[in-house]
């Protein structure tokens, strides 16, 4: 976590900072108490932000106030570490297995909601990773042994017979009064005519922060006396229906109630409406969950700019637009009205469809070009998809609708780390939805490839008995291709057999995605037989599918599937260890872990197969920091290929030298293996020599795909527009009748051979 710098001021808390940071370097867990909107979020980031030198093993923060299931909390921490579900162990023992040897700080934000939850898993870890330390924020101590609980009192506020500026000014209350303002009114002084009312109104407030900012919000349209008499009023109202209530939680209520009746009927519909969301939203998403008579395109527009102008909604700027945010406090407050109007159904109804359509949408535009941006929308709207999902739960009629957005877009939960996740939320969908539920037998399947995914082999054939029971013509090619993952992973017959009829059932289908994976398991399936130009044959053909889509993830997965023909199964090892280079390029590019792990652990296959067995011991080292990075493991995921060259490797060396070459692969940077090889440099001809029948431009992009750049990278190493770059090489494809760029680089280094 690096330090952020914050979006405004920040006031006070210079004592509280410092000894939160004691604490730190004393305790294993330290909860920040207080109530609502009194600072604990900030405070607690602002430290985490500070102590980063003090955590080698690194700082991370989960916010947890857009979740609602306490059984998605230890995945919700995984997923904040980068890590993986896929491994053959609960996600629990991965989070434990990621932090037992690390000094690191985990920050759980927001536990009041989940806090038996937080505390079990506080505890856990704990005991397990013994360098470990917790930092929560919670209205409530958690009750964990050993908890060091700090209170967050609200600011300081001034003495009521204060009456001079500088006097006021040196209460932290009334700096923070005095900054919020000048943002909110650029002309705004604190003067002798002011001073009285401000301080009155902090010390009604009672120095609570959120209060503080809501109020001087109101500038824009109400003097600091007008917003103190008002405060004034709210809370005679509320001390007389709420005596129960604590007096710091009154004087918040009435600061929001107060914010609530200063917004048009429009803004106040809007604020309702919109607390339904867990997470950030878009404009977009807006207008689908306020869409009722009057609030409607502009109108929400303005709305929503209304409330970032009253500080009830927050702008987030995000990899994919402008998002907006509603603090913790102010989306209760919503939600207790949008209850009282009766409408709190509709509007979760609203939410729901959005992110069904968002999900529809991202399937239908997942294969192309548009993968990561899609991967960043969804992941931006994670916690809402989520909270539709469980939603959509409580109801068969709604659990339908539920099924289909956990059978849609696998690959983003897959990208994740998340196959165990969402073969839970199919679970419980098929679990809710009636036995006559459309998509029913396919969402089996589905369920069927996650568990498969997660190594869990019996339950993923469970389930295909299921899916087989309830088959219609739909579900065929997804129980033939679960079929076939299966019967691979067991080293069963027939995975050749199920994964040809699923290729070719999606084939006539148009579904062309859905084919590339039954076809990367048909190709390993055709290598295990011995067929090796059948293999190449199929992977051929599943680079040239993405190639005309554009895709690069499942292009990744056919190049690691070229490299596992060539190297494991006695084909060429040079090609195969190009095709894995080319394979790693893509994915170092974007945020997927796991997928390099697998082309740098078959780097180190490749150097093994040449006897080259310090640089193997050192790549299996690389390849090793990323697994643990990820929270996977190779023995699991590429099991016999791993074991053999690894154990190879290891007995070559001895255990000394293999150790040591080992250690110094896990420092190395994963892109240094993107070089290439001292061998491969010395057989490359000369800058300008020409490669017949291409021309000397040809020749010099042929060789630079060779080395594995892309058109992108090709480009920018000549300096011409990626376009070119594009159209020469779609000439040297013509000239060679070769149908993708492996083609080339297996073409260009045979002439290099032959030039020796």
């Amino acid at each position: 976590m690096s330090a952020r710098r914050d979006l405004t001021s920040y006031v006070g808390r210079a004592e509280d900072e410092a000894r939160v940071r004691r604490l730190l370097g004393e305790a294993r867990l330290v909860t920040l108490t207080g109530p609502g909107g009194v600072g604990k979020t900030r405070l607690a980031g602002r430290v985490a932000s500070s102590v980063t030198r003090a955590f080698p093993g690194g700082v991370v923060v989960a916010g947890l106030a857009g979740l609602h299931d306490p059984t998605l909390l230890t995945r919700t921490l995984a997923d904040c570490l980068g890590l993986h579900d896929t491994a053959a162990r609960t996600a629990r023992d991965t989070l434990v297995a990621h932090l037992r040897d690390r000094r690191a700080l985990v920050l759980l934000d927001n536990c009041e909601h989940l806090a038996a939850g937080c505390a079990e898993l506080a505890g856990d870890l704990l005991r397990a990773c013994p360098d470990l330390v917790v930092l929560a924020t919670s209205r409530c101590s958690l009750g964990v042994a050993g908890e060091r609980i700090v209170p967050i009192a609200p600011l300081a506020v001034p003495p009521e017979s204060t009456r001079t500026v500088e006097d006021a000014i040196t209460y932290d209350a009334v700096r923070l009064f005095a900054d919020r303002a000048a943002e909110v009114l650029p002309s705004f002084r604190l003067t002798g005519d002011d001073v009285a009312a401000v301080v009155r109104l902090c010390r009604q407030l009672e120095g609570l922060p959120l209060a503080v900012e809501l109020a001087a919000a109101r500038l824009r349209v109400l003097s600091p006396g007008q917003i103190a008499d008002r405060m004034g009023d709210s809370l005679a109202l509320l001390t007389t229906g709420a005596r129960s209530s604590p007096e710091r939680h009154r004087s918040l209520r009435a600061t929001i109630a107060g914010s609530h009746a200063l917004c048009t009927d429009v803004e106040r519909a809007a604020w309702e409406r919109c607390s339904v969301f867990a997470g950030a939203f878009d404009l977009s998403a807006a207008e689908d969950v306020c869409a009722v008579p009057g609030l409607a395109g502009f109108a929400v527009l303005d709305a929503v700019d209304g409330l970032v102008d009253k500080s009830v909604l927050l702008r987030v700027d995000g990899a994919t637009g402008v998002r907006y945010r509603m603090l913790e406090a102010l989306r209760e407050f919503g939600q207790e009205r949008l209850a009282a109007t009766g409408t709190a159904d509709v509007v979760a109804r609203r939410h729901r469809d959005h992110h069904a359509r968002l999900l529809e949408q991202a399937d239908a535009g997942w294969f192309g070009p548009r993968r990561e941006d899609w991967f960043a929308r969804l992941s931006e709207r994670h916690a809402d998809v989520r909270a539709a999902l469980a939603w959509s739960l409580r109801d068969p009629a709604e659990a339908v609708v539920a099924l289909r957005m956990a059978s849609g877009v696998l690959e983003y939960w897959l990208a994740r780390g998340a196959a165990g996740e969402i073969r839970e939320w199919l679970d419980r969908a098929l679990a809710v939805a009636g036995e006559s539920a459309p998509g029913r037998a396919a969402a089996q399947a589905r369920a069927a490839l996650c568990a498969a995914l997660h190594a869990d082999l019996d339950g993923a054939r469970h389930r295909l008995k299921l899916a087989e029971a309830g088959c219609d013509d739909d579900a065929v090619p997804a129980i033939r291709h679960a079929r076939a993952f299966v019967a691979l992973l067991a080293v069963e017959p027939h995975a050749l057999e199920n994964a040809v009829e699923a290729v070719r059932i999606f084939g006539a289908r148009g579904a062309v995605r859905r084919q590339l994976h039954p076809m990367f398991i048909a190709a390993v399936a055709t290598a295990f037989r011995g067929d090796l130009a059948g293999a190449r044959r199929l992977l051929a053909e599943m680079v040239r599918l993405c190639d005309a889509a554009g895709d690069e993830w499942y292009r990744s997965m056919a190049l690691f599937g070229l490299g596992t023909v060539e190297i494991f199964f006695g084909g060429d090892v040079g090609t195969g260890e190009r095709a894995l280079r080319d394979a790693l390029r893509i994915d170092l590019r974007g945020p997927d872990v796991l997928s390099a792990a697998y082309r740098v652990d078959g780097l180190a296959w490749a150097s093994a197969k040449r006897a080259d067995w310090p640089a193997a011991a050192r790549s299996f080292g690389t390849a090793a920091t990323l697994w643990d990075r990820c929270g996977a493991e190779p023995d699991i995921a590429v099991s016999l290929a791993h074991r053999e060259l690894l154990a190879a490797t290891r007995s070559a060396l001895g255990e000394a030298r293999f150790e040591e070459a080992f250690a110094e692969g896990r420092r190395r940077n994963p892109h240094d293996l993107l070089a290439t090889p001292a061998s491969a440099a010395r057989e490359e001809p000369a800058a300008d020599a020409v490669l017949p029948p291409l021309t000397r431009r040809e020749s010099e992009i042929a060789r630079l795909v060779a080395t594995g750049l892309s058109n992108r990278e090709i480009a920018v190493r000549l300096v011409i527009a990626q376009r070119t770059a594009e159209t020469h090489l779609q000439h040297i494809l013509n000239k060679l009748d070769f149908a993708n760029r492996t083609q080339v680089a297996v073409w260009v280094n045979e002439r290099l051979v032959t030039r020796r």
